[in-house]
């Protein structure tokens, strides 16, 4: 049969078409033809072993991606378990290295001393020197880095010159640094599991070779042709016209003539040229790199990671001018110093840290984000959140001459409502995420909506429709962006992030060559090199039919991580109360004595710290053991927040401006750092261990050892005596307490059967139940160990019912009543527990501690109350929100397993009972029981997760009215270093009400500015009334007021 001109030509054992039938089999034959070796599309610049396309073997093209090959002159080697500097590395002896060996432990460093000669031959040729291993490399040339290498990355070449002069150097040594940990660490079987400690690195590939830019580009043109011949459809004309476009080059190609490749690449060059209409939707790319400050790799490995990524970028924009690079990661603090990635560049790689300063002028390295690292959205307290936006945005400020518009935080699980304030007072209006794409359970309605918190402040938010944020840049990656946006006909308009993340490696060559192809073509979406800004600005232009989301952003997955870790958990809840109370006393200290020096710089470096411990890996748990001792360490180390008299925060109260002429007085300081009156016992341990306890209500006191009558704050049990009552054994052992405010029934295993608000008269546990129930359930996620919880473990409830030690009295009365008891939990684990009844206290304390030893098991606590409400009522950053207590939709059920902060609460009117905790996150309410999570079991990342000693308490509270929420919060702090006669408080509403305040202060005040970025707003200075400043607040409304003293 004749062949009709330009027809594709069929493959010997390729189908014949039938006739009636031509065009369907003539496309699908091709197809067959051009990938008759079947795979992907995968085609990298720099690893000769994925450059071909798989399907293209037939036109032999790809084996002449690279020429002739020269091993190096000479390879060496240095190994060392320390992370060094370039300066330390090339001191040390060097010994001989192969290519083929391999290299080890885990965590180690190799340092390769490479020399290398190219031959005069190579004259006017593009030379790579290509390097292949499993680890993590950096290239170093004059004592600068050049290029990061990493396979996983797609990045295994350095180009040395893209055409061979005669004047350049010919013989030249190059350093590469080794990391014996690949893109994603070195877990052991999966990319989640522990590390393997004793994985080694083999080094597989170090020479050079002549790159031939000609075949590589044809190669490009040929992918992209491919790819829209089988992904638009045959119901699309541009489909064929793709595929016989691509027939067309195989026949015009002569891959023994080069000169031929100019021809075939014009008849893509032909397809790729003919353009959009002007309604075509238009995708905005910028080059990413989500860098994890820590996950499956330690702290310190992220420094290198930041190094090898950017200085890969820098590399890029300066042989790619349109190429636009959105950084959000920012924190790294390093023991002993504390840093930034921006900031740890810069002291490290000062002349990497130049070349991106120059780029941030250009525009082109663009910082995103406002936050010191891109925290947990969840679990941080509300002045963390104000404190990760002040430091990041000052450090913008002050690196980059402005502050970030867009807040950046595509990683993180789960949103708090309390962010839309909080991120419109630090001068954002803009948010983009992408990782509620991950929802098990519901699909996300919106990929661009306007998103409302609980104050009613709104920011414009953007999810990248291709739901990643590490996109290559392919015609399916465009495609599906196009296909699953949700707001199609609202918005013409979404962003594309490309390049590996996570591990870092940041954007390629080939990606650019992709979407530079794909810029304006008929067929595809318009594809634009962009930036955020430019996305926000058109997408703000369009917004006027975009749908608004209100509330949380819940994430129905990774639920677990509300409990994972629980040291860390602890640790971030303590570091954060130390930090306001040492905030609180200096200021105290400050107004009582102006000679008094506010440790700025002090609690600067506390703070992050604390800071750096939030981001999104660390708090939430789901990182390996290596990251969780740097963690703990940062919490109670040497450098750490809690140091225990090694710092401002342990001193003793004369650091405080206490003790005046007498700074040597002993005593112990007893004053209240809360923004309400309460009067409650306090203990202070004796030298004989024994604790004294006391009643005290005053602000602040200075105690003497001795408890002479000069101080009221102890006062005798007998003061107090008609509000206290003695726990009181009946015969089935069980124990009654009562103080005059609530009383108290348990049982032999700490059970509590009655619970009774006196003066309400109403019982808080419903007949025939037990609250404080232990329960064990089984914990096997279906995949992420460490993150996820599942509903099905729901179905696994064991209650805790093995008595090891039945309930005695510990405490008989006085100020404090308290009993005692243990259980056995699973197979392997006990706890104890102490059950305090205080003096005119309106709660329930039960201290806990428990040895766990448990693996894979999920222990909870329940509150069975005998409250109905269809809501329940959580504590969030400055404020609370409801949620459903039962399940009547998808939407309800998914929230089986949420997180408050300190307080739970389930209320009818006039009328509820709230639960307590000091340290717990995790958290439920269904129908009437309340339930706290306390500890989980996961082996994944981290084999030893939870396993130990853990002490926490919670508490119950009945109460009168509707919510247990306090008034608003004052954290008076002094301002950042700039301005040292400044004092900040920061106020919330917390009731959801709109009211007005005074603000009263004895402090010498010439003026108060309002802002959460401690800036002067746009209305002007707070008037100063003779009663004081007057504040209004509407619902949740968080105030900033910075008062500037008189001198």
């Amino acid at each position: 049969m004749e062949r009709c001109p330009g027809a594709p030509r069929h493959s010997p054992s390729a189908p014949q078409p039938s006739p009636g039938h031509p065009g369907p089999l003539l496309r699908s034959d091709l197809l067959i033809l051009l990938r008759v070796m079947g795979g992907g599309s995968a085609i990298q610049p720099c690893c000769e072993s994925s450059l071909y396309h798989p399907g293209l073997v037939h036109v032999r093209v790809s084996h002449r991606l690279f020429g002739d090959r020269c091993p190096p002159v000479s390879l060496s080697c240095f190994q060392t378990p320390r992370r060094i500097p370039y300066e330390e590395a090339v001191a040390q002896e060097f010994g001989p290295a192969q290519v083929g060996e391999s290299f080890g432990p885990t965590w180690e460093t190799c340092w390769f001393k490479v020399e290398l000669s190219i031959p005069p031959a190579w004259a006017g040729r593009e030379v790579h020197f290509v390097w292949e291993s499993d680890g993590e490399g950096m290239v170093w040339r004059d004592a600068q880095p050049v290029q990061g290498l990493t396979k996983e990355g797609e990045k295994t070449s350095y180009i040395l010159t893209r055409s061979l002069k005669e004047s350049e150097p010919h013989s030249l040594t190059l350093y590469v640094e080794l990391a014996c940990n690949g893109l994603f660490g070195a877990g052991q079987g999966s990319m989640i599991a522990p590390p393997d400690p004793d994985r080694r690195v083999t080094l597989s590939k170090a020479e050079l070779v002549v790159f031939n830019r000609d075949v590589y580009e044809l190669l490009v043109d040929l992918e992209i042709l491919l790819d829209m011949a089988q992904l638009l459809g045959e119901e699309n004309q541009r489909s064929f016209q793709a595929l016989y476009t691509a027939n067309q080059m195989v026949n015009v190609c002569d891959v023994t003539d080069p000169s031929t490749f100019p021809a075939a690449r014009d008849l893509a060059a032909a397809i790729f040229s003919q353009g959009n209409g002007q309604s075509q939707h238009t995708i905005h790319a910028v080059g990413h790199c989500h860098i994890d400050s820590a996950w499956l790799w330690p702290y310190e490995e992220t420094i290198r990671k930041c190094a090898r990524s950017w200085v890969t970028v820098v590399h890029l924009m300066e042989h790619n001018p349109e190429l636009t690079f959105a950084c959000s990661q920012l924190g790294l603090t390093p023991v002993p110093r504390q840093a930034q990635q921006f900031q740890w560049v810069r002291s490290c790689y000062p002349g990497l840290y130049a070349r991106i300063q120059d780029f941030v002028a250009k525009g082109q390295f663009i910082p995103v984000g406002g936050t010191w690292v891109e925290m947990d959205g969840n679990l941080p307290s509300g002045e963390s959140m104000v404190r990760q936006f002040l430091q990041g945005q000052r450090f913008f400020q002050e690196q980059f001459g402005r502050i970030c518009s867009e807040f950046w935080l595509p990683d993180t699980f789960g949103y708090s409502a309390q962010l839309p304030q909080l991120m419109r007072g630090s001068g954002i209006r803009r948010f983009l995420t992408q990782k509620l794409s991950w929802n098990l359970v519901n699909s996300f309605p919106h990929h661009t909506f306007f998103w409302e918190g609980i104050d009613g402040s709104q920011v414009l938010t953007h999810f990248p429709p291709g739901d990643s944020y590490g996109m290559h840049g392919r015609v399916a990656e465009v495609l599906k962006t196009v296909k699953n946006n949700k707001d199609k006909g609202r918005v013409n308009h979404s962003a594309f992030l490309f390049g590996f993340g996570d591990g870092g490696g940041g954007p390629t060559q080939k990606m650019l060559d992709r979407m530079k192809r794909m810029s304006d073509t008929d067929g595809l979406p318009r594809v634009q090199i962009s930036t955020p800004d430019q996305l926000f600005t058109v997408l703000e232009k369009e917004s006027s039919q975009l749908c608004t989301w209100v509330g949380e952003l819940f994430l129905e997955l990774h639920n677990g991580t509300y409990t994972t870790q629980a040291q860390i958990k602890k640790g971030n809840r303590e570091c954060e109360r130390i930090l306001h109370d040492v905030e609180v006393l200096s200021s105290l200290a400050v107004a009582q004595d102006t000679a008094f020096q506010y440790p700025a710089s002090q609690l600067q470096h506390l703070w992050r710290l604390l800071l750096l411990n939030q981001f999104h890996d660390v708090l939430p748990g789901s990182c390996i053991q290596l990251v969780v001792e740097d963690a703990l360490q940062y919490y109670t180390g040497e450098q750490g927040v809690w140091l225990g008299g090694h710092s401002p925060v342990g001193a003793a109260p004369a650091w405080w401006g206490w003790g005046g002429s007498s700074p040597g007085l002993p005593g112990t300081l007893v004053l209240n750092t809360l923004s309400w009156e309460r009067s409650e016992v306090i203990s202070r341990p004796g030298p004989d261990g024994t604790e004294t306890l006391g009643m005290s209500d005053l602000a602040v006191a200075l105690v003497s050892e001795l408890l002479t009558g000069k101080y009221s704050a102890f006062p005798s049990p007998g003061e107090v005596s008609d509000t206290c009552f003695w726990p009181l054994p009946k015969e089935d052992g069980s124990v009654t307490m009562e103080n005059g405010i609530i009383a108290v029934c348990l049982d032999t295993m700490g059970h509590l059967t009655s619970l009774q608000l006196l003066d309400s008269g109403r019982s808080s546990v419903p007949d025939g139940c037990c609250a404080n129930q232990f329960a064990l359930f089984d914990d096997v996620p279906l995949y992420w160990d460490a993150w996820d919880v599942m509903d099905y473990h729901l179905e696994t409830r064991k209650p805790v019912t093995t008595l090891l030690k039945p309930l005695e009295i510990t405490l008989a009365g006085g100020l404090r009543g308290s009993v005692r008891f243990s259980l056995q939990v699973g197979k392997s684990s006990t706890l104890t527990q102490e059950i305090i009844l205080d003096a005119t206290c309106p709660y329930l304390r039960f201290l806990t501690q428990v040895e766990w030893k448990e693996a894979h098991k999920f222990l909870k606590v329940e509150f069975p109350v005998q409250v109905r409400s269809t809501n329940a009522t959580y504590e969030i950053q400055f404020g609370h929100l409801q949620r459903p207590t039962h399940w009547n939709t998808s939407w309800d059920w998914a929230r089986f397993e949420v997180w408050a902060h300190k307080w739970l609460d389930l209320s009818e009117h006039g009328f509820g009972v709230a639960l307590l905790n000091d340290c717990k996150y995790g958290a439920s309410a269904h129908r009437n029981v309340l339930s706290l999570s306390l500890l989980r079991a996961p082996k994944s990342p981290d084999a030893t997760a939870d396993i130990g000693h853990h002490q926490f308490t919670y508490a119950v509270m009945p109460h009168q009215g509707d919510t247990a929420a306090r008034v608003g919060g004052a954290v008076p702090v002094s301002s950042a270093e700039d301005r040292p006669e400044a004092v900040v408080v920061r106020l919330y509403e917390a009731h959801g009400s709109t009211v007005t305040a005074w603000l009263q202060t004895s402090l010498p005040i010439k003026e108060a500015i309002c802002d959460l970025l401690e800036r002067p707003l746009a209305q002007g200075r707070l008037p100063l009334e003779q009663r004081g400043l007057r504040l209004s607040f509407t619902p949740f409304r968080v105030l900033s007021v910075l008062l500037l003293r008189s001198c």
